[in-house]
């Protein structure tokens, strides 16, 4: 075992008490033209050091500008209100939200202890600079001024994401990589300062499944070596079953259900979660059974009632219920949440 893996397991266990991230009533509006659109409402959930959380959705329910808004990377339009609590070794309590998104402390932060894979790596490398040059640019911010050893650090990050030849490959820019060597560059890049949380948006989107599989387990793999927390966003849960060890499940900006992963996939309980097992591929299934789908749209959230905001395409849905109040968040046990009437006969916080 490495020294760094040691170090960064004792500070897990020294600091098991706290969560290493915190989000509170985050909530994002945007003026529309015909609106205000509530983009992101009262999401909640904390990451524990050394965790992973899904947080899973379907295209437009918010999971994206949530995982922005942690790092305040979101556009100007975005008018965000809440908390996100971020132990910090100076401060424990440090509201992010509540820092200057261009200030000196945000930017300490930013890249350094929280780091970020974006969605889309060829549009996330800028084209005019090489890969080589970027990378020590966040570590020459970050971890040390001097050239030669900002070299060394990427070379050997490109050498751990499985980037053979990287001597080469530093000069090189981003339209000579793959789209698969871009997502391994763009790791590197997130890692090169050894983060202790990692925002990771899509990270597999437009890979194929052999590549896919290997970003995955390199994320699993440094993951163990720094002792890292990762916040995943996707709308994949094959990759949420093999990544994750909690799964937060976001419908039209709310959580609608959270719990460990293996009673979130064994133990469904809000309708919408259960469509998304339901219309999953399963290995060893009958051909002759047709997936089923979730009929319907997603709303467009500007100016809702409060009521459901999965009422229209619910089958359980009860009139004259759920589409006439705020849907409040009910406690099947001590670690799974859910946002449904068909479980609100208890009262927040009272455990089945």
């Amino acid at each position: 075992m490495t020294t760094q893996t040691q170090a960064a397991q004792a500070a897990q266990t020294d600091k098991d008490g706290q969560p290493l991230l915190s989000v509170q009533d985050l909530k994002i509006r945007i003026q529309m033209d015909n609106g205000v659109m509530h983009a992101v409402d009262g999401v909640d959930f904390a990451i524990k050091r050394g965790q992973t959380l899904g947080l899973v959705g379907e295209s437009g329910c918010g999971k994206s500008l949530t995982s922005r808004a942690i790092i305040g990377i979101n556009p100007k339009e975005c008018e965000t209100t809440g908390k996100v609590v971020y132990d910090d070794e100076s401060d424990s309590n440090l509201d992010l939200l509540a820092l200057d998104p261009k200030g000196k402390r945000i930017r300490s932060i930013r890249g350094r202890k929280i780091a970020m894979i974006f969605q889309e790596p060829m549009t996330a490398f800028s084209p005019m600079y090489t890969i080589g040059n970027q990378i020590m640019e966040a570590i020459r911010t970050h971890r040390t001024k001097n050239k030669k050893e900002a070299k060394k650090i990427a070379l050997e990050m490109l050498g751990k994401v499985g980037i053979s030849d990287q001597e080469k490959r530093f000069d090189q820019y981003p339209h000579e990589f793959s789209g698969g060597m871009r997502q391994r560059a763009m790791i590197s890049m997130a890692l090169s300062c050894n983060p202790e949380l990692l925002i990771a948006d899509e990270p597999t989107t437009a890979l194929d499944v052999t590549i896919q599989a290997q970003v995955l387990e390199l994320m699993q793999s440094l993951q163990r070596e720094f002792g890292m927390a990762i916040l995943l966003v996707t709308h994949d849960l094959g990759i949420i079953a093999e990544m994750c060890d909690e799964v937060a499940v976001m419908y039209l900006g709310k959580i609608v259900e959270q719990a460990p992963v293996k009673e979130l996939f064994y133990n469904p309980k809000h309708p919408y979660t259960k469509g998304l097992m339901k219309s999953m591929p399963r290995l060893g299934g009958e051909k002759s059974v047709r997936l089923e789908s979730i009929e319907g749209s997603v709303p467009m959230p500007i100016d809702m009632p409060p009521m459901c905001g999965f009422y229209d395409r619910c089958k359980d849905r009860i009139e004259g219920v759920c589409n006439a109040k705020a849907v409040p968040k009910t406690y099947i046990s001590d670690q799974h949440t859910v946002r449904c009437f068909l479980y609100a006969d208890r009262p927040e916080g009272e455990l089945s």
